[in-house]
C-alpha cells in the first residue's frame, strides 16, 4: 500500500504527510469496529465514470485488499478514504459480487485505531479454526500504519476477524501480531501451506527491496522464515509492495508491485517464478524484471483467496505518479477488470499470462462484424485478428478528434502504444502523456489476435491467450467509437457490454 503523491510526482508515502486525528481507542480492548454507512449512490453516469469497472459511489480508493471468496460471494476490500477524494484516513472499503462483474458497495469494514491507519492486507477463511475465532471465521490481516505518538513511523501487522461473513469485524486484542519499528514491512498476503501445515505470510520490505516470509499455525503467533532478495539489472532503486505468492502447477509465482520503477513511469507489477519449500522462495535466474502488464495503470494486483486452483486477480487502475490528479469526481480511481492468471511457457521459459475472466460474458451482447464504427455507448470488447506479414497501426477514435493508437511491429513482435495529448485530457499532470509504451507480443504465429476492452476512461489490451497485457487510463470527452486498422490484412468484430450500474 502506498501513499499518493498529490503534489510531487513519484513521491513515496513518506514524502507526503498530512495530520489526522486517529481514534483514541485502547488497542488492547477487543471491540467490533463501527463501519460507516455506504456512500450515497450517485447516478454512475458522470464524465469518465467507468461502466464495467468497479468504482465506489464517491471518494478515493487505491489498492485492492482482503479479497476472499466464500459462500458464493466475492469480497473485494480496498484502500478507501471515507472522508474525501484524496489519499488519507486509510480504511478498508468493501464491495461484494456474485459474478465478478456487478458489485454492491458495502459499509466500510475497518477503520483506523490507536495503532494507526489501516493499510493493505489480505483475508483468509479459517475453516479449521486454527485461530480460535470460530470455524470458517474470515480473518483479515493488515498493516497498522502508525502516525502519532509512540507508534509514529511504525508499520506493524494486525488482525481482525468476522464471524458473520464479512459484515462486521472484531479487532484482535493482541495486536500487533508482528511488531516492527520502521516503515518498510507491510501488505501481508497470507495463504495456508498444506505441505507444512501452517499459514504463510509474505510481507513487502518497501525501499529495502525484498520480501519477508513468516509462518504461523494460528494466525496470531508468527515466526520469521526467510528473506527473499534479488538483483535486477538496470533497476537499482525500487519500492516493493503488495506481494502475492501463488503455486501454479509445479512452479511458484511471486507477484510484487513496485513504485517507482514500473515499465516506464511510476508504478508497475513484476513477478518472479521459482520454487517455495514452505520456508524459502528461490527464484529462477533472470537479470531483468518480468512485467505482468506493460501499461501504466495496473498496480497492487493480488488474487482472491479460497478459489481453489483458479487464480483470479484484480488491480488498482491508476499510477502513483498522477493518481491524485486524475480528473474524476466524486470518486477517484477504479479497479481493473478481474483477470485469470495462468502460467505457460514461451521461448523455453515460464510466462505468466492474464485474460479477463469468463464471467464478462454475462454482461455482453452478441459478436458483430464491423467495418469501423462501433455502436456501444457503455463499453465494449473489440477483437482484432491481424496478419503479421507487415506492420500495422490501430487507432481508436471519437467524434472529438481524440484518439488512442498503437502499432504492431512484426520484425521484433512488439506492440507500441501512444497515449499523448490527442487521446483526451492529459493536462492534469505532466507525466500522464506517454509517447511510446512497448510490449512484447510473446507470440510465434503468423497472426495475432488482440482483445481490447474499452470503457469511458480506460483501454485494456490483451493478446487472446493473455501472453501480453497493457492497461491504460484515458480521458476522452466521449468513449472511442471508431476503429481503423492500416497495414496488414485483418478482421474486426465487437461486442457491446451493458453497464454494470444499470
Amino acid at each position: 500500500m502506498m501513499m499518493a503523491a498529490l503534489v510531487l510526482v513519484g513521491c513515496s508515502k513518506d514524502e507526503y504527510k498530512k495530520d489526522y486525528n486517529p481514534l483514541i481507542d485502547d488497542p488492547k480492548e477487543e471491540q467490533p469496529t463501527k463501519p460507516d454507512e455506504p456512500a450515497a449512490q450517485s447516478g454512475y453516469d458522470e464524465q469518465y465514470r467507468p461502466q464495467i469497472h468497479y468504482t465506489p459511489a464517491k471518494n478515493w480508493i487505491n489498492d485492492p485488499n482482503g479479497m476472499v471468496f466464500v459462500d458464493g460471494t466475492y469480497h473485494l476490500f480496498y484502500q478507501y478514504n471515507p472522508q474525501g477524494n484524496v489519499w488519507g484516513n486509510m480504511s478498508w472499503g468493501h464491495a461484494t459480487s456474485t459474478d465478478l462483474m456487478h458489485w454492491k458497495e458495502q459499509p466500510v469494514a475497518l477503520t483506523r485505531d490507536a495503532l494507526g491507519a489501516i493499510f493493505s492486507g489480505s483475508c483468509v477463511i479459517d475453516k479449521n479454526n486454527t485461530s480460535g475465532f470460530g470455524a470458517n471465521a474470515m480473518v483479515a490481516l493488515y498493516t497498522s500504519a502508525g502516525e502519532t505518538g509512540d507508534v509514529a513511523g511504525k508499520q506493524q501487522q494486525s488482525i481482525a476477524y468476522s464471524t458473520d461473513g464479512g459484515k462486521n469485524f472484531t479487532v484482535y486484542s493482541g495486536n500487533p501480531v508482528i511488531k516492527n519499528n520502521d516503515d518498510n514491512l507491510r501488505d501481508p498476503k497470507v495463504f495456508w501451506h498444506e505441505a507444512s501445515k501452517k499459514w504463510i505470510m509474505a510481507l513487502a520490505k518497501g525501499w529495502k527491496m525484498g520480501i519477508e516470509f513468516y509462518g504461523s499455525t494460528d494466525l496470531k503467533s508468527w515466526q520469521h522464515l526467510s528473506t527473499f532478495f534479488t538483483e535486477l539489472k538496470g533497476h537499482p532503486s525500487l519500492q516493493w509492495e503488495c506481494p502475492d505468492l501463488l503455486q501454479m502447477g509445479d512452479k511458484w509465482v511471486l507477484l510484487v508491485s513496485v513504485n517507482p520503477g514500473g515499465p516506464l513511469v511510476g508504478s508497475g507489477m513484476m513477478y518472479f517464478t521459482g520454487q517455495f519449500d514452505g520456508t524459502t522462495f528461490t527464484a529462477d535466474e533472470r537479470e531483468y524484471p518480468l512485467w505482468l502488464d506493460y501499461g501504466m495503470d495496473n498496480y497492487a494486483g493480488v488474487t482472491w483467496s479460497n478459489t481453489g486452483d483458479r487464480r483470479i486477480m484484480i488491480g488498482w487502475m491508476n499510477n502513483w505518479s498522477y493518481s491524485g490528479d486524475v480528473p474524476c469526481s466524486p470518486w477517484r480511481s477504479a479497479m481493473t477488470l478481474p483477470r485469470e492468471l495462468k502460467l505457460t511457457q514461451f521461448d523455453g521459459k515460464p510466462l505468466l499470462c492474464s485474460t479477463v475472466v469468463k464471467e464478462i460474458d454475462n454482461i455482453s451482447g452478441p459478436w458483430q462484424d464491423i467495418d469501423g464504427a462501433i455502436n456501444a455507448p457503455d463499453a465494449y470488447q473489440l477483437r482484432l485478428t491481424i496478419d503479421l506479414d507487415k506492420n500495422s497501426t490501430v487507432t481508436l477514435s471519437n467524434g472529438n478528434d481524440e484518439q488512442f493508437s498503437f502499432e504492431i511491429h512484426t520484425s521484433d513482435r512488439l506492440l507500441v502504444a501512444h497515449r499523448t495529448s490527442v487521446s483526451g485530457n492529459t493536462r492534469f499532470n505532466g507525466t500522464f502523456s506517454i509517447p511510446s509504451m512497448r510490449a512484447p507480443l510473446n507470440t510465434t504465429g503468423n497472426t495475432v489476435t488482440l482483445d481490447i476492452f474499452v470503457d469511458h476512461s480506460s483501454v485494456e489490451i490483451f493478446t487472446a491467450d493473455g501472453t501480453m497485457t497493457m492497461t491504460n487510463l484515458v480521458f476522452p470527452q466521449s468513449i472511442y467509437n471508431k476503429v481503423t486498422v492500416n497495414g496488414a490484412n485483418n478482421t474486426k468484430k465487437v461486442r457491446a457490454f451493458k453497464s454494470i450500474w444499470k
